[in-house]
C-alpha cells in the first residue's frame, strides 16, 4: 500500500508527512513589507522565474493534496448491503460521524471545511451544513483538522473533537449553537494534545483524551463556559510501563466510560512496539494498568460489553481481542486475510508481507441486541461484526477502491481502499461511515445485514493439537431461503475462506491449511456443501492458545466461525 505504515499510524496524525510539505507552498504572503522595500519582480526576471517557480509549487501541492483527499473523480457505488452517497460540497474529507435516533439524522464533520453536516433518513437529502465558528484550516487550501469522535449526550447534544483548535465542541441542537471548550495544555512539541475522542458519565459529565499527551481530562459541564477552559481537570495517566521509551511516541488511543461500574477504560500504545490497556476508577481516583502481550501493541478502539469487559482493536495487524476485566487475560481474533484486489492481485498467495486489515474504532450493538461488536477494518476494507455468544464474524465489503491509495500494478483491475476510517452505530441497526478521502458517506442498513445467502457451521469448535499434527475441521455452508442475493452468479459462487491469530496478519505462518474444495456455487436455496480443512500445526508452533477463522465468502459478504486451539507440545 502507498506508505501504509503512515496510514496505520493514521491515530497519531494521518497526513503529517504530506501537509508538511505543503505548508511551505501555501504560506500566505507576508503583508508587512513596506512599499520602500519591495522590488519589482517585473524588472527583474530573475525574481520572476522564482515567483513562477513557487506558484508552479503551490498549484502542484494544491493538485496533488485534492487527488489524495477530496475525490473529485469518487461515485457513490452500492452492494447489496452498502449504499455510499456523495456529500453536498466539494472536499470535505469526512471523519467522525453520529447516528442520530431521535431526529432520525446522520451527522458528520467536514475536516477541510469545518461544517457539521447531516443527512435526514426520512426525506434521504442531506440538509444544509452548518458552519462551525473557528475552523482556522478553512483558509489553508491543504491542510485539515481531525475530527475522530462525534457523540451525543444524554440532552442531545452533540459533542466532537477538534485537532487543530486544541479543544472539543458542543453543538445544542434545541439552540442551533456551537460553543468551544479550549483543553487547558497543548503538546510542546505537536502544539496541540490532539483530542481523539468522547464519552460521557451518567451525570453527563464529559471525559475525553488526546492522542499527544497522557492525560484523561474530565469536563463538569455545569462548570464548563465557551471559549475558555474552565470546568476542564487534569488526570494524568501512568506511563510507567513505556519507560525507554520517549514521550513524544507514546500515544492515547481512545476511552470507553463504563457507568454501570464507575470506571473509564483507557486504550494506550507506542505504535507499533508496545501497548496497554488502562482502567481509571472514578470513586478511588486509581488506575490499573493491564499489560498487552506481544504482538498486541497497536490497541486503539475500545468497547464495554455487557460483563463489563473490554473489546479492542489492534490498529497495527489484523487482530481484536476481549480483555477479561477480573483477571487480565487476553482472547484474541482475527479478521479474515486481507482481500487480493486490495492489492491489485488475483489470490491470497500474491498479497504483500505486511498486509493487515486494521480494525480500528469498535463499538458494542444496540441495547438489547445479540451481545455484537462492530467495528471498521480500515485496509481491509470491510465493516465487520462479531458476535461473542457464537463465535461468528460477519464482513462486508465496502465497494469503492482508491488506486491512490495503493500499490496498484499497472494492469490491475481493482486496487486500493476507501479509508473508512470512523462508524457509528444506531439503536435502529443502522450502520454509517465515513470515506475520508472520498467525499463520501455510507450506509449498511439494519434489514440487509442479517440477510446472507448462506450459513456457516464447523465442527468441532474446540480442539487440542500437538506441534506437528495434523486435524480435520468440518466446513457446512448452507444456502439460506435469501434467493435475492445468490441471484447474480458471482454472489452465488462461494470461495471457501481460512485465517488464524498464529501472525499479525491471520495468515496461518509456518501451519497449513488446506480445503477440499477451494470455491463452488451454491444455486439453490436448500443446498449445503460440506468442506473438510485440513490444519497441520507447525512443528516449531509456541504451546498455547490460538484461534482459526474458518467460512466462506462471496464478492460482497463473508461469515467466518472461530475454531479454538489448545496447542500442547
Amino acid at each position: 500500500m502507498k506508505n501504509k505504515n503512515i496510514v496505520a499510524y493514521g491515530v497519531i496524525g494521518i497526513i503529517v508527512v504530506i501537509v508538511t510539505a505543503y505548508v511551505v507552498f501555501i504560506r500566505p504572503p507576508n503583508n508587512n513589507i513596506s512599499n520602500n522595500n519591495v522590488i519589482s519582480s517585473s524588472n527583474n526576471p530573475n525574481l520572476q522565474s522564482t515567483a513562477q517557480l513557487i506558484a508552479n509549487s503551490r498549484a502542484a501541492a494544491l493538485e496533488q493534496y485534492q487527488k489524495l483527499f477530496c475525490g473529485l473523480n469518487s461515485i457513490p457505488h452500492s452492494t447489496n448491503y452498502i449504499t455510499e452517497y456523495k456529500l453536498p460540497a466539494t472536499c470535505e474529507m469526512p471523519l467522525g460521524i453520529l447516528v442520530d435516533d431521535q431526529l432520525a439524522k446522520i451527522w458528520y464533520v467536514s475536516t477541510k471545511q469545518g461544517t457539521l453536516g447531516s443527512y435526514d433518513l426520512a426525506t434521504h437529502k442531506f440538509d444544509k451544513e452548518l458552519t462551525i465558528p473557528v475552523w482556522n484550516v478553512r483558509n489553508i487550501p491543504t491542510d485539515n483538522s481531525q475530527v475522530w469522535s462525534v457523540r451525543e449526550d444524554k440532552s442531545g447534544n452533540i459533542w466532537f473533537t477538534d485537532e487543530k483548535q486544541n479543544a472539543i465542541w458542543r453543538y445544542s441542537k434545541s439552540v442551533g449553537g456551537f460553543e468551544l471548550y479550549k483543553v487547558p495544555e497543548m503538546s510542546k512539541v505537536f502544539g496541540t494534545t490532539y483530542p481523539v475522542s468522547i464519552d460521557f458519565d451518567s451525570k453527563g459529565n464529559v471525559y475525553f483524551v488526546g492522542i499527544r499527551m497522557p492525560v484523561l481530562w474530565f469536563g463538569n459541564t455545569t462548570q464548563m463556559k465557551n471559549g475558555t477552559s474552565n470546568g476542564i481537570n487534569k488526570i494524568p495517566i501512568p506511563t510507567d510501563g513505556f519507560k525507554g521509551i520517549s514521550p513524544d511516541l507514546i500515544s492515547t488511543g481512545s476511552i470507553a466510560v463504563d457507568n454501570k461500574r464507575n470506571v473509564v477504560w483507557i486504550s494506550m500504545l507506542s505504535f507499533p512496539s508496545k501497548g496497554e490497556i488502562l482502567r481509571y476508577n472514578i470513586t478511588s481516583k486509581t488506575f490499573d494498568t493491564f499489560n498487552m502481550p506481544s504482538g498486541l501493541n497497536s490497541p486503539v478502539g475500545v468497547a464495554i460489553d455487557e460483563n463489563g469487559n473490554p473489546w479492542v482493536t489492534d490498529h497495527a495487524t489484523s487482530l481484536f481481542f476481549m480483555l477479561n476485566a477480573s483477571n487480565g487475560k487476553t482472547t484474541t481474533y482475527t479478521t479474515s486475510r486481507v482481500s487480493p484486489q486490495i492489492y491489485g492481485v488475483s489470490d491470497v498467495n500474491s498479497i504483500p508481507q505486511g498486509a493487515y486489515s486494521l480494525p480500528y474504532w469498535i463499538e458494542k450493538g444496540s441495547a438489547g441486541s445479540d451481545g455484537s461488536l462492530w467495528f471498521n477494518e480500515h485496509e481491509g476494507n470491510k465493516i465487520a461484526k462479531f458476535e461473542p455468544s457464537n463465535n461468528t464474524l460477519y464482513e462486508y465489503w465496502i465497494p469503492t477502491q482508491d488506486r491512490l491509495w495503493g500499490n496498484c500494478p499497472p494492469n490491475s483491475q481493482t486496487c486500493g481502499i476507501a479509508n473508512a476510517l470512523q462508524f457509528s452505530r444506531g439503536q435502529n441497526g443502522q450502520t454509517w461511515f465515513t470515506e475520508w478521502s472520498e467525499n463520501k458517506i455510507g450506509s449498511l442498513t439494519a434489514t440487509n445485514y442479517r440477510q446472507l445467502p448462506f450459513s456457516v457451521s464447523v465442527y468441532p469448535q474446540e480442539l487440542t493439537i500437538k506441534r506437528g499434527q495434523a486435524v480435520e475441521i468440518k466446513v457446512n455452508v448452507s444456502a439460506t431461503t435469501t434467493t435475492r442475493l445468490s441471484q447474480n452468479h458471482s454472489n452465488s459462487t462461494v470461495e471457501m475462506v481460512a485465517s488464524g491469530t498464529f501472525t499479525p496478519g491471520g495468515d496461518l505462518g509456518n501451519s497449513t491449511g488446506i480445503f477440499s474444495q477451494g470455491s463452488f456455487s451454491l444455486p439453490d436455496a436448500h443446498a449445503i456443501k460440506q468442506v473438510s480443512f485440513i490444519f497441520t500445526s507447525a512443528t516449531n508452533l509456541k504451546p498455547g492458545e490460538y484461534v482459526l477463522m474458518l467460512g466462506a465468502q462471496n464478492n460482497e459478504v463473508a461469515m467466518l466461525k472461530a475454531v479454538k486451539m489448545h496447542v500442547i507440545s
